[in-house]
Order: C-alpha cells, then sequence, then structure tokens
C-alpha cells in the first residue's frame, strides 16, 4: 500500500487522523538524531497500541552493507523483574526482517514470526510473536527500518496498524534526514571555528624553518621528521618537559598531506578521567547529570586531521583501552552511545615519561605501547644543544619584542655566556619566560646584560667568573681551575677527605697527590 492510498483511507476516519497528527507532530520539531529516534519510538508506540517492544535500525555511514540497532526499547521500560528474579528480555531486532524488508523492497506484517521466521534466532530468544517492520525510504533508498512487535500474542497487528505505520516511517525517515543534516551542518560550524582558533595560535609556527634547531642532536630530529611526514604511521615524541613536544607534532601535521584538516592538542594529565574521556570521544545526552546536549569529542572534531595526546602516559588505564580500539579498528565510541563511529585521525603522542617502565610496572599496557611505539622520536633536552641557545634567545627576544612593542638591540656577551652555561632544567620553555620577563622589565633601546638575568642565572655568570683562570699557559690555567674545584669539594664537605675523593670521582690517595701538588 503506497502513502496517498494511506492518506486517503485516513479521511474518512477523522479520530483516527487525529490521534495519527499527534503522535507524528512532535518529529517535526526534533533537529537532534538521539531526540527524533527517541520520538520514533514514542510515536511507535503511540500509534500501534497492541506493540510491546520497538526498535530502529539504521544504515552505517561508512558501510552502507551495514545496518545498526540506533535504538530499542519496551513499552513498560521500568517492568520490574519477575518472580524468579529475572531481569526482563533485551530488546531486540530482527536480520532476518530486515533482509527480508531489504530483500521485497516492502514493509513486513507477520501475524506469528515464530512459525513464519522461525529460523531467526532473535525471533525465537526474544519470543516475539506477532511482528510489523516498514521501510524508512530515502527517495528509493532504504535507509533503515522500524520494527514494532508483541511478545505476548500472535496476530496482535492489523492492516490498519500497518497504513499508520507506513505514515510514520516517511515522517521519521525525513526527520531523520533533517537531524543528520543539521549535526553536519553543526560539525562544519564547530570545525571552521576550531580551525579558526587553531590557525591564530599556530600562526608563525608550523613550518620547519620556525623550528631552531643547529645542534647535531635537532639536526637528527629533522631527519627523522622529514622521513615520517607524509606516513601513516604513529609517531610518539619522548622529552623532559618544555622541550617542545607539541611544537614538533604540529609541524609533522602541518608539513603533511592533511595540512588542510584540523590539529587539535591534549593533554591527557590535564582532566579527570570521566571528563577526559569526553573531551576524546564526546557523549550522548543525558549520558551523566550535566549532558544536556550532544557533544563532538576531539577525535571527531580531528577527523581526516591530526590528534596530538600530550603525556599519554598520564591516560587511565580504561582509557587506554579505547585509544587502542581507536588505533586497531578506526572506529570510536562517544559515552552513552549505543552505535559507533568511523574516523580518519593520525595519533601523535608525548611523553616525558618512560612507557617502557610504565609498562613493566603495570601503569601503560603493552599493546597501546607497541601501537604508539611505532616511528618515536626523542628530543635532546636544552643542556645537550647549547649552541642553539643563542638563537633561541634572540627568537623569544624578537617574539616578545613586538608583542610588547618593546625595542630592544638584543643581548651582551655576558648575559650571552650565562644564558649559554645554564643547565635550564625547564628546558625551552623556561628559556622563553626567562625571555619573556626580561622584555617585560627591561629599558627601551638597551642590551639586556647579566645584571638583568634572574638570580639562579647570574649564580652561574658568577660562578664563571670565579673559577675564570688567569692568564698563563693551557697547562697553568687549567691548574687553577683544578685546583679551584678541589678547594670548592673540600668546603661542601667540611674538609671531608674520602666524601671529597668520591665526590671528584678519584681514589683518597689520588686526592692526597693533587692536594700535596696544590700545596692545599
Amino acid at each position: 500500500m503506497d502513502l496517498p492510498a494511506v492518506a486517503s483511507s485516513l479521511e474518512h476516519d477523522p479520530v483516527g487522523a487525529l490521534r495519527v497528527y499527534k503522535a507524528l507532530q512532535p518529529l517535526a520539531a526534533r533537529l537532534d538524531q538521539t531526540a527524533v529516534l527517541e520520538t520514533t519510538v514514542d510515536a511507535t508506540f503511540a500509534l500501534l497500541p497492541r506493540a510491546t517492544h520497538a526498535a530502529v535500525l539504521l544504515r552505517s555511514d561508512t558501510d552502507r552493507d551495514r545496518f545498526v540497532l540506533a535504538i530499542s526499547r519496551a513499552r513498560d521500560r521500568n517492568r520490574p523483574p519477575s518472580a524468579s528474579g529475572q531481569a526482563p528480555d533485551p530488546v531486540r531486532a530482527s536480520r532476518a526482517v530486515l533482509r527480508r524488508v531489504l530483500a521485497d523492497r516492502a514493509a513486513v506484517l507477520t501475524a506469528n514470526a515464530q512459525e513464519e521466521l522461525s529460523s531467526s534466532e532473535s525471533i525465537l530468544g526474544g519470543q516475539i510473536l506477532s511482528m510489523l517492520a516498514v521501510p524508512l525510504w530515502r527517495g528509493d533508498d532504504i535507509i533503515g527500518l522500524i520494527q514494532a512487535d508483541n511478545r505476548h500474542s500472535a496476530g496482535m497487528f492489523a492492516e490498519q496498524d500497518l497504513e499508520v505505520a507506513l505514515l510514520l516511517g516517511a515522517q521519521a525517515a525525513l526527520a531523520i534526514d533533517n537531524a543528520a543534516l543539521v549535526q553536519r551542518l553543526r560539525i562544519a560550524e564547530e570545525r571552521l571555528q576550531g580551525e579558526n582558533v587553531y590557525l591564530r595560535r599556530r600562526e608563525g609556527k608550523i613550518r620547519f624553518d620556525n623550528i631552531i634547531g643547529e645542534a647535531p642532536a635537532m639536526k637528527v630530529v629533522l631527519s627523522q621528521l622529514e622521513r615520517v611526514i607524509d606516513t601513516r604511521a604513529t609517531v610518539c615524541i619522548a622529552g623532559e618537559t618544555g622541550t617542545g613536544k607539541e611544537l614538533i607534532a604540529s609541524a609533522v601535521h602541518h608539513q603533511s598531506q592533511r595540512a588542510d584538516k584540523m590539529f587539535v592538542a591534549q593533554n591527557c594529565a590535564a582532566l579527570p578521567e570521566n571528563l577526559l574521556e569526553s573531551e576524546l570521544f564526546g557523549h550522548r545526552r543525558g549520558a551523566f547529570t550535566s549532558a544536556d546536549s550532544d557533544k563532538k569529542g576531539l577525535f571527531e572534531i580531528a577527523d581526516g586531521g591530526t590528534l596530538f595526546l600530550d603525556e599519554v602516559g598520564e591516560m587511565p588505564l580504561t582509557l587506554q583501552a579505547k585509544l587502542l580500539r581507536v588505533l586497531q579498528e578506526g572506529t570510536i565510541r562517544p559515552v552513552g552511545a549505543t552505535a559507533e563511529k568511523q574516523v580518519d585521525v593520525r595519533i601523535i603522542c608525548a611523553t616525558n615519561r618512560d612507557l617502557a617502565v610504565e609498562v613493566e610496572q603495570g601503569r601503560f599496557r603493552q599493546d597501546l605501547y607497541y601501537r604508539l611505539m611505532v616511528f618515536p622520536i626523542v628530543l635532546p633536552p636544552l643542556r645537550e644543544r647549547r649552541e642553539d641557545i643563542p638563537a633561541l634567545a634572540a627568537f623569544f627576544l624578537r617574539r616578545y619584542g613586538e608583542e610588547y612593542r618593546a625595542d630592544l638591540p638584543g643581548f651582551g656577551q655576558e648575559a650571552l655566556d650565562a644564558l649559554t652555561n645554564y643547565t635550564w632544567p625547564g628546558n625551552i620553555r623556561e628559556l622563553e619566560n626567562e625571555v619573556q620577563r626580561l622584555v617585560i622589565q627591561a629599558e627601551p633601546k638597551h642590551w639586556i646584560e647579566v645584571t638583568d638575568l634572574s638570580p639562579r642565572l647570574r649564580k652561574v655568570e658568577g660562578t664563571v667568573q670565579r673559577i675564570a683562570p688567569k692568564k698563563g699557559t693551557l697547562r697553568e690555567m687549567m691548574d687553577q681551575v683544578e685546583r679551584w674545584l678541589i678547594t670548592e669539594a673540600l668546603r661542601d664537605h667540611g674538609g671531608n677527605k674520602t666524601k671529597t675523593a668520591a665526590t671528584l670521582g678519584i681514589t683518597r690517595e689520588g686526592l692526597h697527590k693533587k692536594l700535596a701538588k696544590f700545596g692545599l
């Protein structure tokens, strides 16, 4: 029976027409797919009073031959357990009915499903007796179906039930398509806004030209990056805090074929487990107390692009399992969702921990470790690339000079020496913060001198001045430095020669010889 014929039959039944109108009207106001599906099930129960269970199957977005259960519900969803203590049977959707609808391209009405579809495990297992199923059409294409069944009696649905179900199917298909369109528009808007934000933040930082690295250790890193840029390999960047791991990850993305898509970063140590899961995978409305609307996760926002997971070693074990599934299957499941979504995201991660040790101590999954370590890159600390310190300091001086409109010609030589000799436990981030402070407090048009530096850096400069030998031959200057070091070590240990020798890495007898040599 086609829809015009169904509509014509309702013209002679004003009461029935009003009932259909009231049941279908809410669908027109729903713009969220979850809400559309919930309303579709509500309308099914309203139009088919003999239905005890209802379900909606939808075709997968990524696989046209695959249909997934989008929603299923019993009419009495709060029905308590039976006298035997067993919970109500789960609501199932029959694949046998789906195959028949797709084959016949028509609705299905069965008076006795146990006999007519006796080979279906879901029919037998769910004790389904009467069944009605109508296709959801998009033009000439079936995108899903609505299934209603009765598990108490056979022969419960009549031809009139099929008529109103066809009207429901037509309205539901339209509402589902509208919701999908609105969803795509929202995602596009979110991505556009996100891209604008990230592009503004990353402007000027996305080329290898802006990675300062003339030291041999950094040239090795840049050579590795060139090899991995246009592959799908997962990159794991290891290094101490402040070494520039996110900058390296951003460079990999923006020089790759994914550069026109999103680069999204998330620090795994910045959020508690439940919020991190929602941030990464998204959630459905009602998944938890404050989830008043659907939220797209970073995996969906970065679809086609790159997701950078900083401090991945801090990720809880339960989320590590979900991340492993994304790497293996390329699918995500938002919190509170029943269906999975396909995503194409390149993962770049970073850590300041030794993940191999974390695996040994049971804090990191071994299978995930091997998935992430496809192409490891180790960033050297700043103390191992001192050749780059003057260039880095000059770069930050220019950046913050422009930001604060401060005209500063540069660093004095003594100041540069102090910067170069400092060990920088906070690495590049500490250097950047130091230069930013210098720019803020410096006098315009004045060179930055050693006296402008922070006390911890001036201490290094003072030490260098005290240890600096007087002019003489190389042997004489070396002896002066050695004498000073031994004197300081003895002072640090209160004259204890055994501890002094251990600190200097020599024997006690060797120390006595040097003390005699220098007259100490």
